[in-house]
């Protein structure tokens, strides 16, 4: 077991600032968000080839998710979007539709499409999976595949030089890259799949956390453990690790939403 620092303390509270996280009120703020995505989506445009297909557009949009680009509250503008990428708007259609269905986006009538806010309901069953998930790929890890292995410590040292330059927001991504490269231990592509999937909607539940360094510097030190114990081949006590630090992430997150609401 580790102890992670409560986020909630009333002393150390600052009452508004996690729900402006979720609650995007200021509209110059929102504008800023806007312009941001729409340019960052631009970039992703090479990444495309000519004959671009639903998925690769899912992808890049879930991606962007992934790495905390798209905050919950977001809207997207369906034009602003296909011109970015280049695609057309069926196809932008189809790949709205799609994450959609993995609970990233919602669509509101007269309102268009937007970023979905998780609830804390739905951060109680993504941590269920995530053990059956990532605890059960390190159990039965085989240390033998060493670039697998190597992933692993790969994300940790990404997370320690992000923390390094104060670099917060990518301290939370190569958390994100730590646990995708988890679950890839256990060498199955529907798992690596679903893993995607999942992190997208986790790192949105993230949001609900209003101090980012707070929240991701707490866990530096029991990702590096982690990985240390699967280098040395320690699989055992890695997973009984993880299934702890799972029970401490998860309380903090639904404490959070307790305190400020889905």
């Amino acid at each position: 077991m580790f102890n992670v620092r409560s986020f909630n303390n009333p002393a150390r509270a600052e009452p508004a600032t996690a729900l402006d996280t979720l609650r995007f009120r200021d509209q110059d703020e929102l504008g800023v968000r806007m312009t941001r995505w729409v340019d960052r989506l631009a970039a992703d445009r090479s990444l495309l080839e000519r004959t671009s297909t639903v998925e690769r557009v899912t992808d890049l949009l879930r991606q962007r998710i992934i790495q905390g680009e798209l905050p919950p509250g977001t809207q997207l503008s369906e034009v602003s979007a296909k011109d970015a990428l280049g695609v057309s708007r069926n196809t932008l259609r189809e790949a709205f539709r799609l994450l959609g269905h993995e609970r990233l986006l919602v669509h509101a009538m007269h309102k268009g499409v937007s970023v979905r806010k998780p609830t804390s309901e739905d951060v109680v069953d993504l941590y269920r999976l995530r053990r059956i998930i990532e605890v059960g790929a390190v159990r039965l890890a085989e240390t033998g595949k060493q670039h697998l292995v190597e992933a692993v410590t790969q994300a940790v040292d990404a997370g320690e030089r992000a923390a390094t330059g104060g670099d917060w927001t990518e301290v939370g991504t190569a958390n994100m890259r730590f646990h995708e490269a988890l679950a890839a231990l256990a060498e199955s592509p529907r798992v690596n799949e679903t893993m995607r999937q999942l992190l997208a909607e986790l790192r949105l539940a993230f949001h609900v956390m209003s101090r980012p360094r707070e929240f991701h510097e707490a866990y530096l030190g029991p990702n590096r453990a982690i990985a240390d114990l699967i280098t040395a081949g320690e699989l055992v006590e890695a997973a009984a690790r993880l299934d702890d630090y799972f029970d401490v992430a998860e309380a903090q997150l639904v404490e959070a939403y307790k305190c400020y609401g889905p």
